[in-house]
């Protein structure tokens, strides 16, 4: 999910249509999705400005934190299973309570899930703060690093 993005800056499109959830598939889809690699987004969880998004790609996955802001939904963080910790939620600058509930709602939301997206989900090792620049912006990880660029 961390290729080639780098001229892709947030803000600089009209933003998608629809709700939340298919708002912020979109914007990752636009950014990361290819024809050799399609993105696959969910679940999403929404709770106001903040939402964690599960992704696999080529047979790895993560977790996006998403904030929205006047320009609309961006990636903030990309992490594993800490994105399901209100206190690791906490050190993004989510306030306490909210960082409670939105840990609650992804590990709810997660629930229905088999243990292979489970694992894949995990399987993302760190964090990386992205923000609504992407983290390409500084330099970029090159035309097509895909997530090799980035340990999992």
């Amino acid at each position: 999910m961390h290729g080639d993005h780098g001229a892709k800056g947030h803000g600089t499109a009209s933003a998608p249509k629809g709700s939340d959830s298919e708002q912020i598939a979109a914007v990752m889809k636009k950014q990361f999705d290819r024809p050799d690699a399609p993105l696959s987004v969910a679940p999403v969880t929404v709770l106001g400005n903040y939402a964690v998004a599960g992704w696999i790609q080529g047979g790895k996955g993560g977790r996006a934190l998403m904030q929205k802001d006047t320009n609309g939904w961006f990636i903030s963080v990309c992490a594993g299973d800490g994105l399901k910790d209100a206190k690791v939620l906490q050190t993004t600058g989510m306030p306490l309570d909210h960082a409670a509930k939105l840990a609650a709602a992804v590990n709810a939301a997660e629930a229905k899930l088999s243990k292979e997206q489970l694992a894949l989900f995990a399987s993302f090792e760190g964090m990386l703060k992205v923000g609504p620049a992407g983290h390409g912006a500084a330099g970029g990880h090159g035309a097509s690093t895909g997530h090799g660029a980035h340990k999992h």
